[in-house]
């Protein structure tokens, strides 16, 4: 049966040692243990067993039950090292938490946020020079295999596109600097020009002759990739600097290349002091008074308004939940006539913050409202832990399904995290009262 989990022996777990006089340690070995025991008693670990062996067994015909315990194995250590790689970087946070230790599902405060990707600023003319890098560093790969056509050698042309980028960088300086960034540009584009027509020769000779080198066609492939995503968007980068700098015309956000190794990064203005715009993806969150996030979802594609974002929200949770959600606070991005009319038919308290004026005087009346709203500015301090502490100041992850995934661990650590720390403040709570 897929996805059956054949019982096995779990080997002796090694006792963690007591440091006398280290409250730091001491609190974070009572972590580890709790989150052991949540994920063997949850039924959590059991489901992520069952999943990874149901992905397993696709388009294997028959699998062996020696074969079958080795994965559980391997797939019950890579659950707690995930878990653990992200909670080393988080028990270093400096926040402290006092949770309650019932868990709060009826109330949530939702906000949005970016996930920056780990690219520079995306500037023009640094695009062309990353271009020329990336595929003079691999032509270099493939002439040290014996493969060579006539060129200068690949060095020249990266010495060549860097002096350029120094002198781009000087013409600020310069009365007629305008004038002085059109002639370094043109002088940029022709270097990337020829840099390209070589690449693409040298790929076509890789991709028909790596039999005469020493890769295997595996390696050949992971280099022609690296290859094929520069040579595939060059030609838009190269127009695009050309439209910016050279005619002075805007490009539309839709057109425009921010990476050329990060496609699904995107554009996300949201003019906050010291971030007016921001480059990666929106991530939308959910907490509940805890500071347990209940919902999450980071978005591939430019993020529709926030407004669009709460019903959307509001059914995962009624999804994964139940029908058990009794309040909802955000801030007035989220507020529209559609969602107030669903939140009302849902009989869930809107604590949105409403965009009209007389509407906000209306509702500051209630208590309820200014309670829910008091509590949604806190998630902004939810969202900085879970982005500096658990994710990472800057995300290493490539590509959007690697950042999801690495959201995904992220998000579970930290609830995790919270809730062995309202076990234990409620074992502390018990044993002082006794």
């Amino acid at each position: 049966m897929p996805g059956l989990i054949i019982p096995f022996d779990l080997p002796l777990p090694k006792v963690l040692p007591t440091i006398e006089g280290n409250v730091d340690y001491r609190t974070f070995r009572d972590q580890l243990l709790q989150i052991n025991q949540m994920l063997v008693h949850s039924g959590l670990e059991d489901q992520f067993l069952q999943a990874d062996l149901a992905h397993w067994r696709e388009g294997q015909k028959q699998v062996s039950a020696k074969a079958q315990q080795q994965r559980q194995l391997h797939s019950r250590r890579a659950l707690r090292c995930n878990i653990a790689r992200q909670l080393q970087t988080g028990a270093q946070a400096p926040q402290k938490f006092q949770m309650p230790e019932v868990v709060d599902l009826e109330t949530c405060s939702l906000d949005t946020t970016c996930v920056a990707a780990n690219i520079h600023y995306p500037v023009d003319w640094i695009l062309l020079r990353d271009a020329t890098r990336t595929l003079m560093k691999a032509t270099i790969l493939i002439r040290a295999q014996g493969l060579k056509h006539r060129m200068e050698p690949p060095e020249v042309f990266i010495t060549r596109i860097n002096r350029l980028c120094i002198q781009m960088t000087h013409t600020r300086a310069k009365e007629d600097s305008q004038r002085q960034r059109k002639i370094t540009l043109r002088k940029m584009d022709r270097v990337v020009g020829t840099v390209a027509a070589h690449a693409r020769r040298y790929r076509k000779l890789l991709d028909e002759q790596y039999e005469q080198t020493d890769w295997t066609r595996a390696q050949a492939e992971q280099v022609l990739r690296r290859m094929d995503q520069v040579i595939e968007q060059l030609p838009k980068a190269r127009q695009q600097a050309r439209q910016r700098i050279l005619s002075g015309q805007l490009v539309d956000n839709k057109e425009k290349v921010l990476s050329l190794y990060e496609r699904e990064v995107r554009e996300i203005v949201r003019k906050k002091s010291g971030a007016e715009v921001e480059f990666g993806n929106t991530l939308l969150l959910g907490e509940n008074p805890q500071g347990l996030i209940l919902d999450w979802e980071l978005f591939r594609e430019t993020a529709p308004a926030d407004s669009r974002l709460l019903q959307r929200s509001v059914q995962r949770m009624r999804a994964v939940f139940g029908p058990v959600l009794k309040e909802l606070g955000a801030d007035r991005g989220f507020d529209s006539e559609a969602n107030q009319e669903a939140l009302e038919d849902e009989d869930i308290y809107n604590g949105v913050c409403p965009r009209s004026p007389r509407q906000l005087k209306e509702r500051g009346r209630s208590w309820k409202f200014k309670k829910l709203q008091r509590r949604r500015s806190q998630t902004e301090g939810r969202v900085a832990i879970l982005k500096n502490v658990f994710v990472g100041q800057s995300m290493r992850s490539k590509g959007f399904e690697h950042r999801e995934l690495t959201v995904s661990w992220a998000v579970l650590t930290h609830n995790l995290w919270v809730m062995a720390r309202m076990s234990l403040a409620e074992r502390a709570r018990q044993k002082r009262a006794a």
